[in-house]
C-alpha cells in the first residue's frame, strides 16, 4: 500500500426519463466492456469521444421489470448481455467497500453527475431495487450476525452519522436544530478535518440504519420545502463507522476501525456561459464553490500522481476539507459517475466524463486502523497535554500532518492557518474529553443513548399508520426522494394553516408569502373545504387561484404561498377506487404553468419548443418565489419572465430562451437577467430570507444585495439583423434607402439603424453598381478574387428618450470579439464607426456567409434615472402591477411590432430586380452579338469576345467587344470532320469557343473545334 492505489472509477448510464422522451431525445452514449463513448449530436460524422474506466455500466435498456418489481436482464433484448442491474453494481463496488471495512480500511464512495442523471438510483435505489448503501448496510449486519452465531468473541460497534453541505454550511441532518448557523469544520493533527459536534448514533441493525436515514431525509425535506432549496445544490454525506474490538495475543483489547463515507454530490450542471459572467455578486461562485473546489483538488492530485509538484487546495471549500482523507489520504476510494443517455444533455455528460477521467489518476494510501484501546486512550490523553502546552505558550506550529504543502505557503497563509488551528485546538480539548468518555462507554450504553431517540422512530411508525385513515396533505418536491416525506393531518372541524406569527395554527408552514393565518380547512364528515384566511394570500387549488371557499378532493394539488406544494389525501375517497393517477412535482408545476397561460401541451412540438416549455415550467415557480421574497422583505423589485428570440439576444441562430425582466418599482428602471444569473441570484435571496425568517440580522449593503441591480449597468435597447446577400452580387446595403428597424426584446420597433455595408476595392474605393466588378450573376465568380467590404455604422434615430450613453456592437463573419462604437449621450447618437474588411482571396465560406447570413447589430445604453423616486410598498405595488397587466392583456397594444422577415424580403426583392435588370442587359448584349456575327458573316468568334460581352456591365463596354469581331481569324472544322489548314498569323486558334448552341440557327455549315 505504500505505493498507493488509484481511485476506482465507474460510469453508469440510465434509461431515458419522461422529459427526454417528451423531447424525442436521441441516444448518444455507447459502452463496450470498460469503455464509454459519447457522440457529439451536433456533428454525427465526428469520431465519438472515448473514455476508459474500471467499469462502464450499461443500464439504458436490455431489462424488464420482474413480478416482484425488480429490474433484471431481458433475455429477449439485444442489449440484455451488457445490462447492469443493482446487484451487479453492488458486487463490483459495494462488496469491495464491505471487505475494506472488515479489514479495517477507511473507504469512500462518491456519486457524481448532473441532477437527474441517476446518482440516487445507484446509491440508494428504491423498493426492492436497492442501491449500494442499503445493500452494504444489510450485508454488514448479516456478517456480524454470522460471526456471532459462529461463536466469535469480537465485539462489534456500528455508528451512523448524516450531514448536508449547502452553500458552504454544514448541517447535522440527525440533529438539525443543534446549530442553525452550521457546524464548524475543524482540523485534527492526525484525523484531519471533521465537523465539530456532528451526531453519531449507535445502530444495531439495518432497520435502525434505515430509520436514521429516513429521519435525516425528512429533515432535509423540511429545509427544502421551507426555502425550495432543492437537493440539486446540496451534498449529502452518510458516515458509517465500524469498530471491531477483540483481545490480541498480549491480552490487550484492540480496536480495528473503519469509516465509510457515502457521498451523494450536488448536481454537476455546468454554469451557463452567459450566466453570472460579469455579475457583481458572483453568487454562482458561492453556491458552486464546493464542486469547483473538488474539481480543482482532483486536477491537482492527478498532476501530483504524474510526479508534478503542485499544491492541492483542500482548504478552498468545506466539502474538500471534509473529504481530504478520501481524496488523498487514508482511504480506499471509489467514484461512480452517472450520465444521461440523451443528446440534449451532451455538454453535461461530457463534463462528467472528463471529471471522472481525471479522478481515476488519483492515488490514495490506505492503512489498517488497528490499535490497542489503552494505547488509543493514552495517546488521546498525551495529545491533550500537548495541545494545552501549545496553546499556553502561543506557539502553534504547522507540520506536514496538518498541511503537506506548508513549505510552499506564504507567511500570510501560514499565519491564517495558525489562527484557524488555535481555535480548532481549543475546541479539540473539549472534544477529547467527550471522546475519552465515549471510548470508555460500552456499546450497550451507546445503544441505550441512541434508543432514547427511538421514540421518534415509533412516532414515525404511528404517523404512517394514521395516514391510512385520516385526511392529510403530503409534500411534493423537486427531488423524488424528498416527496411524501412530510404529512400534515387535516383532522377536526377546522384546521388553520399559516406561519403561526399571528396566532396558533394546526399546520405550521414557512417560506415566502405565508401569512400568519394563511388559509383554513373546514371538515364535515368526509367532506373537506379550503379557503383563504387573508384576502391577498396566495393559494392555488389544482393550479388555479382560490377566490372562494372550495370543496377539495383526493389527489387535489394545493399551493400555499410560493414554495409549499402539497397533495391532498382523503383515505375514504381514495379507497373507493384503485386507479388514481400518480401525481409528481412536475405534474403540479405543469398544471400551474398551464393555468398561468403557457402552452404546456406536448404533442407535435419541436425539440426547441419542448426545451422552451420546460424552461417556462421550471422558471415560473422560481419567479413567483422571488417576487414573494421581495414582497416580504419590501425590496421594491418585481421579477417577470420574458421570452427572448435569438435575434433579440444578438445571436444569428438558436432557440427562444427565457430571460427575467427585473423592474425597480420606485424608478421603473428595467434590467434583463439570463436564466442562470437569476437562479444564482435567487439562491442568495433565499439565504437572506432564511435569516429574516429566523429573526436574524438579514440587512445587507446595496452593493451586495441580490435583489438589486446597478442603476448604471448597461441594458440592451434592441437588435437589428442586417442581411448581407446582396454583397455576394456586388450590391451594397444602405440604411439611408431602407429603414432598418431595431427590435426590442418583445419584438417591438424601438428605433431605426443607419448603416452602410458596401463592396469596395482593396484601396477602399466603393465599387459602383454599373462597374465591371459589380456585374455578377453567380456569387461563385467571386471565389479566388480579392475583395473588400466597407462597414459604416452611422447611428440610430427614434430611440426612446429614457436611454443615454448609447453604443452599438457587432461581429462580422468569423470574428470572435465584438466591435464596439464609442458611447454617445444624445437620443439620436451619431457614431460613424467605419471599418474595412479585406479578403485576399474570397473563399467559399465567405460567399456562403454572405448568401445565407447577416450581422446582428446590438444597441446598448444606460438608463436615465428619474428625478423623483416613488415611495411604495412592494406588496401593494406588485398587486397593482398584476391588475394593470390583466387590464393591458384585455386591450390592444399600440406598439409597432417588427416583422422579422420584412428586411429579408425587401432585400430579396431589390436583389431580384437588379438581377433581372442585369440578365435583361446581358440578353440584349448577346442579341446584339448575334446580329454582329450575322452581319459580318462570321461562323465562329473568340472566347475572349464572348466572355467580354458576357461580363460587360454597360452598353459601351459591350460595343468595344463587338468592334473586335471583324479583326479575328479562326480555324474551323467542317461538319464532315475534315480540317482546313490554319491561316497565317493565326495566333488565336487556341481561343476558339464553341457557341454552337447560341448561333447554330445563324451558321449551318461549320462547328468550332
Amino acid at each position: 500500500m505504500s505505493e498507493g492505489e488509484n481511485v476506482k472509477v465507474a460510469v453508469r448510464v440510465r434509461p431515458f426519463n419522461g422529459r427526454e422522451r417528451a423531447r424525442n431525445a436521441e441516444l448518444i452514449v455507447d459502452m463496450k466492456g470498460p469503455a464509454t463513448s459519447l457522440q457529439n449530436p451536433e456533428n454525427r460524422n465526428e469520431e465519438p469521444r472515448k473514455f476508459n474506466f474500471d467499469y462502464s455500466y450499461w443500464s439504458h435498456d436490455g431489462s424488464k421489470e420482474m413480478p416482484d418489481g425488480y429490474w433484471a436482464k431481458d433475455s429477449s433484448h439485444p442489449n440484455s448481455a451488457k445490462f447492469a442491474d443493482q446487484k451487479t453494481v453492488y458486487e463490483d463496488l459495494g462488496r469491495g467497500i464491505l471487505n475494506n471495512a472488515w479489514e479495517g480500511y477507511n473507504s469512500t464512495l462518491f456519486a457524481y453527475g448532473q441532477t437527474g442523471s441517476g446518482k440516487s438510483w445507484s446509491m440508494v435505489g428504491y423498493g426492492i431495487n436497492k442501491g449500494i448503501v442499503p445493500q452494504y448496510c444489510e450485508d454488514t449486519f448479516k456478517g456480524i450476525d454470522e460471526k456471532k452465531a459462529a461463536g466469535s468473541e469480537i465485539q462489534f460497534e456500528v455508528m451512523f452519522s448524516m450531514l448536508e453541505i449547502y452553500n458552504e454550511k454544514v448541517r447535522d441532518l440527525l440533529n438539525p436544530s443543534s446549530n442553525t448557523a452550521g457546524l464548524k469544520v475543524r482540523q485534527h493533527p492526525k484525523k484531519g478535518f471533521y465537523a465539530e459536534g456532528l451526531s453519531n448514533y449507535a445502530v444495531d441493525s439495518y432497520e435502525s440504519v434505515s430509520s436514521k436515514m429516513d429521519e435525516g431525509t425528512t429533515n432535509r425535506t423540511v429545509a427544502s420545502t421551507q426555502m425550495n432549496a432543492t437537493s440539486s445544490r446540496a451534498h449529502t454525506i452518510v458516515g458509517i463507522k465500524f469498530i471491531q474490538k477483540s483481545k490480541n495475543s498480549a491480552g490487550e483489547e484492540t480496536a480495528k476501525s473503519s469509516v465509510v463515507n457515502l457521498v451523494d454530490l450536488a448536481g454537476s450542471e455546468r454554469a451557463d456561459s452567459t450566466g453570472a459572467t460579469g455579475d457583481r455578486l458572483k453568487e454562482g461562485a458561492a453556491i458552486n464553490q464546493s464542486l469547483s473546489a473538488l474539481g480543482n483538488v482532483i486536477a491537482a492530485l492527478a498532476e501530483k500522481s504524474e510526479g508534478k509538484k503542485v499544491r492541492v487546495p483542500y482548504r478552498d471549500s468545506v466539502l474538500t476539507r471534509l473529504l481530504k482523507n478520501a481524496l488523498g489520504g487514508n482511504s480506499r476510494t471509489i467514484m461512480i459517475a452517472a450520465i444521461s443517455p440523451a443528446d440534449i444533455n451532451y455538454d453535461e455528460s461530457l463534463s462528467t466524463l472528463r471529471y471522472a477521467d481525471r479522478a481515476k489518476q488519483i492515488k490514495t494510501v490506505a492503512i489498517v486502523n488497528e490499535d490497542p484501546t489503552e494505547k488509543l486512550i493514552r495517546e488521546l490523553q498525551e495529545e491533550n497535554e500537548k495541545l494545552k502546552l501549545m496553546l499556553e505558550s502561543g506557539q502553534v506550529t504547522i507540520d506536514k500532518n496538518i498541511d503537506e504543502d506548508v513549505d510552499d505557503m506564504t507567511e500570510e497563509e501560514k499565519e491564517q492557518i495558525k489562527k484557524e488551528l488555535e481555535e480548532d485546538y481549543k475546541n479539540q480539548l473539549a472534544d477529547h474529553g467527550r471522546e475519552l468518555a465515549e471510548m470508555k462507554k460500552s456499546y450497550e450504553d451507546k445503544l441505550k443513548g441512541a434508543q432514547a431517540g427511538e421514540s421518534l422512530h415509533r412516532l414515525i411508525k404511528d404517523h404512517m399508520e394514521r395516514r391510512k385513515v385520516v385526511s392529510h396533505i403530503l409534500n411534493l418536491n423537486f427531488d423524488p426522494q424528498l416527496t411524501g416525506k412530510i404529512a400534515h393531518f387535516v383532522d377536526g372541524e377546522q384546521v388553520k394553516v399559516g406561519s403561526g406569527r399571528e396566532g396558533a395554527c394546526e399546520i405550521k408552514l414557512g417560506g415566502p408569502s405565508i401569512f400568519g393565518q394563511h388559509a383554513v380547512f373546514s371538515i364535515q364528515g368526509d367532506k373537506c373545504c379550503l379557503e383563504k384566511n387573508v384576502s391577498n394570500a396566495r393559494l392555488l387549488i389544482n393550479g388555479e387561484p382560490c377566490t372562494e371557499k372550495t370543496d377539495i378532493h383526493h389527489n387535489d394539488r394545493l399551493m400555499f404561498g410560493t414554495t409549499q406544494l402539497f397533495l391532498f389525501i382523503n383515505p375514504s375517497e381514495r379507497d373507493t377506487k384503485k386507479d388514481w393517477a400518480v401525481i409528481t412535482f412536475e405534474d403540479a408545476q405543469e398544471e400551474i404553468a398551464s393555468n398561468a397561460g403557457f402552452d404546456m401541451k406536448k404533442g407535435n412540438k419541436s425539440k426547441n419548443d419542448m426545451m422552451l416549455q420546460e424552461d417556462l415550467m421550471s422558471m415560473l415557480p422560481a419567479i413567483n418565489q422571488a417576487n414573494s421574497m421581495s414582497e416580504d422583505l419590501d425590496k421594491k423589485v418585481r421579477f417577470d419572465m420574458v421570452m427572448v428570440k435569438p435575434e433579440a439576444r444578438g445571436d444569428l441562430k438558436g432557440r427562444t430562451e427565457v430571460y427575467v425582466k427585473v423592474t425597480n418599482l420606485e424608478t421603473n428602471l428595467n434590467w434583463f437577467w439570463t436564466k442562470q444569473k437569476f437562479i444564482d441570484r435567487k439562491f442568495k435571496m433565499e439565504e437572506i430570507f432564511q435569516k429574516y425568517q429566523e429573526n436574524e440580522n438579514w440587512q445587507i449593503a446595496a452593493v451586495e444585495d441580490p435583489f438589486l441591480e446597478d442603476e448604471k449597468a448597461d441594458v440592451p435597447v434592441g437588435c437589428c439583423k442586417v442581411w448581407l446577400k446582396s454583397l455576394a452580387f456586388g450590391i451594397g446595403v444602405k440604411g439611408v434607402e431602407e429603414d432598418y428597424e431595431i427590435e426590442g426584446y418583445r419584438g417591438e420597433d424601438v428605433g431605426i439603424l443607419d448603416i452602410e455595408i458596401l463592396p469596395c476595392d482593396t484601396k477602399g474605393k466603393v465599387i459602383a453598381e454599373d462597374s465591371d466588378d459589380a456585374s455578377i450573376l453567380d456569387p461563385q465568380e467571386l471565389v479566388g478574387r480579392d475583395m473588400s467590404i466597407f462597414v459604416n455604422l452611422k447611428g440610430t434615430r427614434g430611440i426612446p428618450a429614457k436611454y443615454t450613453k448609447m453604443y452599438a456592437k457587432y461581429k462580422f463573419f468569423d470574428e470572435k470579439e465584438f466591435e464596439m462604437t464609442k458611447p454617445v449621450s444624445t437620443t439620436d447618437p451619431v457614431w460613424n464607426s467605419t471599418r474595412q474588411f479585406a479578403f485576399k482571396p474570397v473563399t467559399k465560406e465567405l460567399i456562403n456567409y454572405l448568401q445565407t447570413s447577416g450581422i446582428i447589430v446590438q444597441v446598448w445604453a444606460e438608463q436615465k434615472p428619474p428625478e423623483i423616486r416613488k415611495k411604495i410598498n412592494t406588496r401593494k405595488a406588485i398587486e397593482k402591477w398584476d391588475l394593470a397587466i390583466a387590464g393591458a392583456n384585455s386591450t390592444n397594444t399600440n406598439a409597432k411590432m417588427v416583422d422579422p422577415e420584412r428586411q429579408k424580403l425587401l432585400m430579396e426583392n431589390t436583389l431580384l430586380k437588379i438581377k433581372t435588370q442585369r440578365l435583361e442587359r446581358k440578353m440584349g448584349h448577346f442579341k446584339h452579338l448575334l446580329d454582329e456575327v450575322k452581319k459580318r458573316k462570321k461562323q465562329a468568334i473568340s472566347t475572349r469576345i464572348v466572355q467580354g460581352v458576357y461580363s460587360a456591365p454597360s452598353d459601351k463596354s459591350a460595343e468595344d467587344w463587338y468592334e473586335k469581331i471583324g479583326k479575328m481569324k479562326f480555324k474551323v472544322v467542317a461538319k464532315d470532320g475534315s480540317k482546313q489548314q490554319p491561316q497565317p498569323n493565326d495566333d488565336i486558334a487556341d481561343d476558339i469557343f464553341d457557341i454552337l448552341d447560341v448561333i447554330e440557327s445563324e451558321s449551318k455549315t461549320c462547328v468550332i473545334q
